[in-house]
């Protein structure tokens, strides 16, 4: 399969400057989303679970049976997958009553897990590009797990060891920036530094988040679960819409 045979098949967003700005918007969006659902609302995590699951499945199946990456389906799943993760970290590391490190390290094993099984049924763990189904399902479970750490580890970070939203957002910052160094200026693999970045993104977005709603006198701004949230969907609204103007360009060039 040539290069350009592989372009038109793939189902995953190119790793670019935007895909990660997105990610770290619809993280943010999942924590202050799962939050308004399961506090603000009063609903609680489990029915918070059920929610963000039934919206998650819904996009998954969109998803699953487009035939070709489209930026909406696309980036509607990671949105799915950032608020399903809220909702199941706080059931695990609150209502269980696991702890915040616990819990992260649960996760962790689920997302090791899942690699492991992605990688020894298909010998690797590239993202791009992803055609088949199978190896698709992999890509959102992994997906999914890697968002529900970043949130347990994220409360660790600012809950666990008392440090403020702010500084919890700055130290997954400076990790992620790190791992972009690593990636630029060393020959380690970029497949590894990627799963690391992705998993990292998260925690920021969710510290983040909590920065924008949790009370001034926890250390957040107080903006309120709602206006963080609708400001964070008008945000992504735009991105996605420059993703399908960019898509439009890419594919009118190469049909040139």
């Amino acid at each position: 399969m040539n290069s350009a045979q592989e372009f038109t098949l793939n189902k995953i967003a190119k790793i670019t400057l935007l895909f990660w700005l997105m990610k770290i918007i619809a993280t943010t969006l999942g924590e202050t989303l799962g939050d308004f659902i399961a506090q603000t609302l009063n609903l609680g995590y489990l029915v918070g679970i059920a929610i963000t699951l039934v919206f998650f499945l819904l996009t998954l199946f969109l998803q699953l049976s487009a035939k070709k990456y489209t930026p909406v389906f696309f980036w509607l799943v990671i949105i799915g997958t950032t608020t399903l993760g809220t909702e199941i970290s706080d059931f695990i590391d609150r209502s269980l009553h696991l702890g915040y490190a616990l819990g992260s390290m649960v996760l962790l094993a689920f997302l090791l897990l899942t690699l492991f099984l992605w990688n020894k049924k298909y010998g690797n763990l590239e993202v791009s590009p992803i055609f088949e189904k199978q190896k698709e399902i992999y890509f959102w479970i992994a997906v999914l797990f890697s968002n529900s750490l970043g949130t347990a580890f994220g409360d660790y970070l600012n809950d666990g060891l008392g440090l403020s939203y702010l500084t919890g957002a700055v130290i997954t910052l400076a990790v992620i920036l790190f791992v972009i160094t690593l990636h630029y200026f060393t020959k380690l693999n970029p497949i590894i530094l990627f799963w690391i970045a992705f998993v990292f993104t998260r925690p920021f977005g969710a510290t983040f988040g909590d920065f924008l709603t949790k009370p001034i006198a926890k250390g957040g701004l107080d903006l309120g679960t709602l206006p963080a949230s609708l400001v964070s969907i008008a945000i992504m609204i735009v991105l996605i819409f420059v993703s399908h103007r960019q898509l439009s360009k890419e594919n009118t060039a190469s049909d040139l």
